[in-house]
């Protein structure tokens, strides 16, 4: 990415903007945006396997910038990775103009030239987007409209290349897509309980040949340039109940994902749901075979994904229960998630005074019932209805209940089976069971006091001489304390402890100070390496033992 060409390239758009701005007879404007800046300071320490920092100082940084006058904006976004923090590729180091845009969002047309996230559904074919924390961003470089003919339809078309660390992929990505509000366009539908919506897309990526070898000694593959994926989906409710379904298919798509193999990808999800005051359920299933779709052949890592495969179970939030995070398996999985959410009334011998919440949840994750029949130039294997190895599952109980007016205790119990497999290690089963407490104390106006109490038991054990050396391994205690002083302090403290067949010892002290829309935090302590997940996509953390420090702010 030439940060000279960008600049005069986003100026262009820029001038295309006012122009047409000044012809409309539009003054003026407003200008929004937000700084971002996170810092990190580590030195070895053997105990938890943290390594040297050459790079004292390591740092993101990000400024986005964004001005709207009438119905037309325009934005730019500035990003610093000097060096990058631990965990995100080496490639994301250097600085420059990394994001830019102009747009015209009218009633019935929207027009947006430069960079954009955009997703098609539930993302099976399409979803191009960013997460900062785990160090990924596939927005698209190009063109999209949006059409509304007329009310309840909306029609979109697209193309552009996916944007890969500082520079774009090779690869053309291009999308239309459509989606239809019964209720919105049937006026006799207009007052009616049954809500319904459909919608359909496809998405096709045009790469250049390349030689890459068959699986015959001398000779290469015969590759496909154009590869197509199309997606049909719907929304129905009635009254409480719920029912969302989409369907994929990707053609022929051989690549490093898959080893290169013809077989077509599928990929299928479904939820279901019923709700009413104070009870709610849902069901979620998902099948996926050989469905990674990205504009890259033969790029492996998260970088050039045109879609999105979510994760089936439940994103827990507290330490442990999140230990041990499901990676979603593009090349082929299968599951359920079962929810449901119900309040014990107040005055009741359970709900008390204040009432009481209740929250029972449970996953499960299998691999496809497959049979290989050849390797690189073949289908590669076929696959049935039944059931493959198990990759992971878990099931919870939550509490949460109000003991006076100022005092409210959340109590987690988990139990959890984990197949390392999904992270490309050892296919072995660990069991983890894991109790939460988490005690929040509203002392005062202005002071608030939150205390955690976390344990996780589990059979997997860290031995290095035998070659067991996930530190995540053994038996775990957690305390933590946090204070909320004022409108604008906060400090908090933690230790994780892993007493028995584990390794380390990892404590954390941090401040933190809010004024209006201006955020500063510093902590100093140790990281243990392991997985940061965000809805089944993760990024590797190494230990870390050192200093800490973000500051966010936006006008």
């Amino acid at each position: 990415m030439k940060t000279n060409l960008k600049t005069v390239t986003f100026a262009c758009l820029w001038c295309l903007v006012a122009g047409s701005a000044g012809a409309q007879g539009i003054l003026g404007g407003h200008v929004t945006g937000n700084v971002q800046i996170d810092g990190q300071m580590s030195h070895a320490d053997s105990t938890i396997g943290a390594e040297d920092v050459p790079q004292q100082l390591l740092m993101n940084a990000r400024a986005d910038i964004l001005y709207t006058n009438g119905d037309f904006s325009a934005g730019l976004r500035f990003e610093a990775y000097q060096d990058p923090l631990l965990g995100f590729d080496a490639r994301w180091k250097g600085q420059g103009l990394a994001h830019y845009f102009v747009a015209y969002n009218g009633e019935r047309l929207s027009v947006t030239a430069g960079n954009f996230y955009e997703q098609f559904g539930n993302g099976l074919i399409l979803r191009a987007y960013e997460d900062r924390y785990l160090g990924l961003d596939n927005a698209l470089l190009g063109a999209r409209v949006v059409y509304r003919p007329v009310d309840g339809v909306v029609l979109k078309a697209l193309a552009g290349r996916q944007r890969y660390f500082w520079s774009y992929g090779e690869g053309l990505v291009r999308g239309v897509d459509g989606e239809v509000n019964l209720n919105s366009l049937i006026s006799s539908m207009a007052d009616s309980k049954l809500r319904v919506t459909l919608g359909a897309g496809f998405v096709s990526k045009y790469e250049a040949a390349e030689d890459i070898a068959a699986g015959v000694t001398g000779y290469t593959l015969n590759l496909p340039l154009n590869v197509g994926a199309g997606a049909a989906r719907t929304d129905i409710s009635y009254g409480g109940w719920s029912l969302q379904a989409e369907y994929a298919y990707k053609g022929q798509d051989p690549s490093a994902l898959n080893g290169y193999i013809y077989r077509p990808g599928q990929a299928l999800m479904l939820n279901m749901g019923y709700s009413r005051r104070g009870f709610s359920a849902g069901i979620q299933a998902k099948r996926i075979d050989n469905m990674g779709f990205k504009s890259s052949r033969s790029e492996n890592g998260e970088m050039l994904f045109i879609n999105y495969l979510p994760a089936t179970p439940k994103q827990h939030t507290y330490a442990f229960p999140s230990m041990y995070p499901y990676v979603t398996q593009v090349g082929g999985e299968q599951g359920l998630q079962a929810d449901v959410m119900y309040k014990i009334k107040k005055g009741t011998l359970l709900g008390g005074k204040y009432g009481t919440d209740l929250h029972v949840n449970g996953s499960v994750m299998v691999g496809l019932d497959t049979t290989t029949i050849g390797g690189r130039g073949t289908d590669g294997y076929t696959a049935t209805p039944g059931l493959g190895q198990l990759y992971y599952g878990d099931a919870s109980v939550e509490v949460a209940k109000k003991l006076s007016k100022s005092v409210k205790l959340t109590a987690t119990y988990l139990y959890q089976v984990f197949n390392p497999v999904v992270e490309g290690h050892e296919n072995i089963l660990y069991h983890n069971n894991a109790v939460v407490a988490d005690l929040s104390w509203r002392v005062s106006k202005k002071h608030a006091l939150r205390f955690e109490a976390q344990w996780m038991g589990s059979d997997s054990r860290y031995a290095p001489e035998e070659g067991h050396t996930d530190r995540r391994a053994g038996d775990w205690l957690m305390g933590l304390v946090e204070w909320n002083i004022g409108t604008h302090w906060f400090v908090s403290a933690s230790d994780q402890l892993a007493y028995n067949d584990g390794s380390g010892n990892y404590y954390n002290l941090s401040v933190g100070y809010t004024r209006g829309a201006t955020r500063l935090q510093i902590g100093y302590g140790k990281q243990r390496e392991g997985l940061l997940c965000i809805g089944g996509v993760c990024r590797q953390v190494p230990a870390s033992n050192g200093l800490t420090f973000s500051l966010t702010t936006s006008f």
